[in-house]
């Protein structure tokens, strides 16, 4: 089959850029199409620490050869994954379910999180995204903004606004009462830690303290979802670090297993067992030991391999090469960065226009793409490009990405 036959869109599957990418390998941050040409893969945050990853894959190996039953079973290599993950969160966080997807995770904290509060209502961010279950689908406008009544979506505030936490507080303040006149109640605040659906929201002002005392105030629980800021992806094991605060509920996904599918809930131990005593929650294939293997290559390498001084380090090249490359350029740019995790929002560079923004990020993605960079966008009128490479990305790999801007700017005539 011909690139040009490719179907863009199938049923609800879309694919990457206007000419999408056939690949045929794919190792560290590269990866390479079926034509040989290699591409920097600076968007994809499964591979957390590179495409196949030759300790995941022998320790996935192992495993498989070892045993392969379900999760009805003990297993001391599950026991000792989920010891040393526990190991690495606030102290009240004392148990961990397994899941197979991120989705699967937050579906089940919001099972949780109701049960516990015994009450239905949701508070997330104006353009959430948590998973493509019944449940959390219902809980992601970005996926569908039909309004649910049991679901209220807030506004996040500007990075950059000094009253950040003042702001936001009021916000969950009157969407916790507007629950209550629905009859709803408050049972969760679900926030992605990073907000990357807002555009990446990171920044010394972006603290959540007196927010999260607002949601507990109206009897809810917060729920920190970790499925794309989680493991070293911020430059802390968890973006929830950054934000002054302490989750009641923790979920993880995507990065967890470098490719493998597994994600999990961790909370208080009490509040997994007054659940599980009244209702079952069995997943047959989360928890189990391959999978976990490769979450625990994960978790070992990012521990023990100088990560907590690498990612930092990586990313502030990486913002401050693409803060000159726009300034040197003339573009008006905010560059949001948490680590790893950057989001260059293209808003003020059109005068606040969310429209022009969106389609000048659309260009921008493409003409990167061209140069063999691989880019995604996001946040308001899909005007934030997103940037994300694997955690072992290279200086010489930061360097090509910052070029790649630089020319691609110039290529769809953003400069000036």
């Amino acid at each position: 089959m011909s690139d040009d036959a490719l179907p863009r869109r199938a049923g609800t599957y879309r694919t990457f850029y206007a000419e999408p990418i056939r690949v045929a390998s794919a190792h560290g941050c590269t990866i390479t199409d079926v034509h040989g040409v290699d591409h920097l893969d600076a968007y994809n945050n499964v591979p957390v620490l590179g495409h196949s990853h030759p300790g995941i894959a022998a320790a996935v190996h192992a495993e498989l050869l070892r045993v392969n039953t379900h999760t009805r079973y003990v297993d001391e290599h599950v026991d000792d994954y989920a010891a040393d993950l526990l190991a690495l969160l606030p102290q009240h966080i004392e148990d961990v379910v397994f899941t197979c997807s991120g989705s699967e995770a937050n579906d089940l904290a919001l099972q949780v999180a109701a049960y516990t509060s015994m009450a239905t209502g949701v508070i997330v961010a104006r353009r959430a995204y948590h998973g493509t279950t019944s449940a959390t689908a219902a809980i992601s406008p970005s996926l569908s903004p039909a309004p649910r009544d049991h679901v209220v979506p807030v506004d996040i505030p500007s990075a950059s606004a000094p009253d950040f936490e003042a702001q936001l507080a009021a916000r969950v303040r009157a969407a916790a009462a507007e629950l209550d006149r629905r009859g709803h109640g408050t049972a969760a605040l679900v926030l992605d830690t990073t907000m990357t659906s807002e555009g990446i929201v990171a920044g010394e002002h972006v603290r959540l303290p007196a927010v999260i005392d607002a949601v507990h105030d109206a009897g809810g629980l917060f729920i920190a979802d970790e499925v794309q800021a989680g493991f070293y992806r911020t430059g802390a094991w968890w973006g929830f670090e950054a934000l002054g605060v302490a989750p009641d509920l923790v979920t993880f996904g995507k990065p967890m297993g470098g490719g493998m599918p597994v994600a999990a809930v961790a909370g208080p131990r009490v509040v997994f067992s007054d659940f599980g005593a009244s209702q079952r929650y069995f997943n047959t294939f989360a928890g189990t030991p391959a999978p976990l293997a490769a979450a625990h290559t994960v978790l070992r390498t990012l521990r023990d391999g100088g990560f907590g001084e690498r990612v930092p380090e990586a990313g502030r090249r990486l913002g401050g090469g693409l803060t000159e490359v726009l300034a040197a350029e003339g573009i008006e740019a905010e560059v949001r960065r948490a680590g790893l995790m950057v989001g260059i929002d293209l808003r003020p560079a059109v005068g606040g226009d969310e429209r022009r923004a969106g389609e000048l990020a659309a260009a921008l993605v493409e003409a990167m793409r061209a140069r063999r960079v691989l880019v995604s966008r996001t946040g308001p009128g899909d005007a934030v490009l997103k940037i994300r490479p694997p955690l072992v990305i290279t200086d010489a790999e930061i360097d090509r990405l910052v070029d790649a801007l630089r020319g691609s700017l110039g290529d769809v005539g953003a400069g000036g």
